[in-house]
């Protein structure tokens, strides 16, 4: 009896043993699943005060990444974790010229800080600006050549791959550098003149663009905007299309507005390759471009080739322009353990903007043959040094050392 008593005892304290263990463990779980939701609560409320002192995440350029054709910088608002974003460039230079004539100069300029504001009405509606301060901005009733600017303001509304609309303010798609324009994607101090004279960049102008992709690794640009305003550039010689640009500043007061058209397709289907022709005409101008950038491990070849005609010329001013260039380099670290970046380069260049003058005669070609070498200590921090060799006709040639700091953010 007192056996069985004994037993009745043990097995009741085994039962009520496992059931503690049960409800320990159960416990014990539900415990930790408490602290592993309170941790990503914290991790959260962290985040968000974070958020609150700076007012928005940060997002770092992405020098992979370009939208539609933009510089990296210029791309960043499509890449942001916040909806504000800020972003820009800049680039100072040093140059020293020495001409056949005996008459040498030099120069140091603040040339351009250019700063960036995005803003994501939501994630297919994007607001982006770019503003430009060149040669240290300008001050009331100061002498010289700066001045502040904005170079473009559009609203990209996103759809799909295929088809994607852009209205506002904005740059034409020609060429290699008028879209992509930032210090760190060109290796010269300079931008090549073939896209300063010929293809008048940065030229922007305003108006309603179509773009996407046409099927993979093709893609198309179409485009409606404001024309060349060829009485501004009437006797500016080799500007003659440089200062036709109406941009954002130009006056349209009291002057008939014609319409320009701008068309481009690039093929991307090749590891490191982008190859592709533009073109623009209005009712007095046509002009086409092919252009090339291959990337191919160290090697590095890019190059524009551009023609303009124009239509009833008066007489003495250019009726066509033509000209190109080619910039070869080869990165020496890549030789190296190093990470960073030392492009070694020489570009040719020939630049005719007054190739043809109505009521006959031309002006020779300018030839400019540079040799340099960039340093990039960051991926979005360049410093250059090129020694450019340019031939003119009337014994205007010149030789110009250059030394220049560009970045993005």
């Amino acid at each position: 009896m007192k056996t069985s008593k004994i037993t009745l005892a043990l097995c009741a304290a085994l039962a009520l043993t496992n059931t503690l263990s049960a409800d320990d463990t159960a416990e014990i779980n539900a415990l930790k699943q408490e602290v592993k939701e309170l941790k990503e609560i914290t991790q959260t409320l962290v985040d968000e005060t974070s958020d609150l002192k700076t007012g928005f995440n940060y997002t770092t350029v992405d020098t992979t990444k370009s939208h539609s054709g933009l510089g990296n910088a210029a791309s960043k608002v499509y890449y942001s974790k916040s909806p504000l974003s800020i972003g820009g460039y800049g680039e100072m230079y040093y140059a020293s010229t020495a001409n056949e004539t005996g008459m040498d100069t030099s120069k140091v300029d603040v040339y351009r800080f250019v700063p960036y504001i995005g803003y994501k009405f939501t994630d297919n509606i994007i607001l982006n600006v770019e503003l430009e301060f060149e040669h240290g901005g300008v001050k009331d009733g100061a002498e010289g050549d700066g001045y502040v600017i904005i170079e473009f303001m559009y609203l990209d509304f996103l759809f799909n791959e295929n088809a994607n609309l852009r209205v506002g303010n904005m740059l034409l798609p020609m060429g290699l550098i008028n879209e992509r324009h930032e210090p760190t994607l060109f290796t010269t101090v300079q931008r090549p003149n073939t896209e300063k004279q010929l293809i008048p960049s940065t030229w922007h102008e305003s108006g309603i663009m179509v773009y996407g992709d046409i099927i993979e690794n093709l893609s198309y640009k179409l485009g409606g905007f404001t024309a060349l305003d060829l009485s501004m550039g009437a006797g500016k010689g080799n500007n003659w299309l440089r200062d036709s640009r109406i941009g954002s500043f130009g006056d349209t007061k009291d002057k008939k507005v014609e319409l320009g058209t701008v068309a481009r397709v690039d093929y991307t289907g090749v590891n490191g390759l982008l190859v592709g022709a533009s073109t623009y005409f209005d009712p007095d101008i046509t002009m086409f471009d092919v252009h090339l950038d291959y990337n191919l491990n160290a090697f590095r070849a890019y190059g524009v080739y551009t023609q303009t005609s124009r239509e009833d010329a008066p007489v003495g001013e250019p009726q066509k322009a033509k000209g190109g260039y080619i910039n070869l380099g080869y990165d020496l670290l890549s030789f190296t353990s190093w990470s960073e970046k030392m492009p070694l380069f020489v570009q040719f260049e020939s630049v005719a903007a007054q190739d043809e003058i109505s009521g006959g005669g031309s002006v020779d070609a300018i030839e400019t043959t540079t040799v340099g070498i960039n340093y990039f200590p960051h991926e979005q921090v360049v410093l250059k040094a090129d020694y450019a060799m340019k031939k003119e006709e009337n014994n205007k040639d010149s030789d110009t050392i250059s030394l220049s700091m560009g970045f993005i953010f």
